[in-house]
């Protein structure tokens, strides 16, 4: 099938989805948009507020449809339900032939849409992740963020794909939609956290996956504190992915976890790994490493030997 035509005159080819939480999408959105329009494609743009219970930020979004040459569809749920939930409510709620999830502070370099429509007409495959590349933290308390993503998030298709699905992420994930009702986001992952590598492990079960270069740019850094407490509560995350995926207790942080088990004093010792994150005085590789130990420390806890 060529990349300039659906399956069916009103179908479009490709639908991008886009969840958020209380931040505003609008600036991705019209990027899409301009990009949109020097493509052949039919292209819709999906989003799901996740319970941000923001009205005018909800009038906001009506309002934009009107600028947009590009479909764009609002979902709004009334709570908030997580990253899982609310990627599968995008997913049933596209028509296109393919869905590409996008985060709502992604940027996107010029061509971005093109190269994966690019990717589309070759048809070798069944999901694809093109990889991010992160922009500079805005904010001196996102620095950390940015640091411990560059060094463990990104990397090229070679690279990714020597790592396999356990590399994908769903900030510019391409799925072909037939996909997606075989192989749902487990609703069971709650909050931040591992539900992208669950959902890419059984994906790979089910179709042909693969690494790309089309990075998109990734920005919306959290600050020390949030970090702190997302790493923290994603330990149970990490749990289930185990529990499910036996085969994955091979990865770095699960050995870490399981070498961090034997260690007597965790609760002293998640003190040091804290205040250390927290340092500005302290070299940015110390930072991330006691940010990993911290996340380590607190899998501990909770993985199965």
């Amino acid at each position: 099938m060529s990349a300039t035509a659906a399956t069916s005159p009103d179908q479009p080819l490709l639908s991008v989805l886009i969840p958020f939480y209380r931040d505003d999408p609008s600036s991705l959105v019209r990027a899409l948009d301009a990009q949109s329009r020097t493509v052949a494609a039919a292209i819709e743009i999906v989003l799901c507020d996740d319970g941000s219970g923001d009205a005018t930020l909800t009038t906001a979004l009506e309002n934009l449809k009107s600028e947009l040459s590009t479909p764009l569809v609002l979902v709004t749920r009334p709570v908030n339900a997580g990253r899982a939930a609310a990627r599968n409510v995008l997913a049933q709620a596209a028509s296109g032939t393919w869905s590409l999830f996008l985060d709502a502070d992604m940027t996107l370099p010029d061509g971005f849409l093109a190269r994966w429509l690019n990717e589309i007409e070759t048809e070798d495959f069944d999901a694809a992740f093109g990889g991010f590349e992160a922009e500079p933290a805005d904010t001196p308390d996102g620095r950390l963020h940015a640091a411990i993503s560059a060094a463990s998030d990104i990397g090229g298709a070679e690279d990714r794909t020597r790592k396999g699905p356990t590399a994908f992420c769903t900030s510019n994930l391409l799925v072909r939609a037939n996909i997606m009702p075989r192989v749902l986001f487990d609703e069971a992952f709650r909050g931040w956290g591992w539900e992208d590598v669950d959902w890419a492990v059984r994906a790979a079960q089910a179709g042909r996956l693969k690494h790309v270069d089309n990075p998109a740019g990734h920005r919306g850094w959290q600050s020390v504190e949030q970090l702190l407490a997302r790493y923290r509560d994603a330990a149970a995350n990490y749990a289930l992915l185990l529990r499910k995926h036996p085969e994955l207790a091979a990865l770095p942080g699960a050995k870490a976890a399981r070498t961090l088990r034997a260690v007597p004093g965790q609760a002293v010792l998640r003190g040091v790994w804290q205040g250390l994150a927290r340092s500005e005085t302290v070299p940015m590789r110390v930072r991330t490493l006691a940010l990993k130990l911290w996340r380590a420390s607190w899998a501990a806890e909770v993985i199965e030997q």
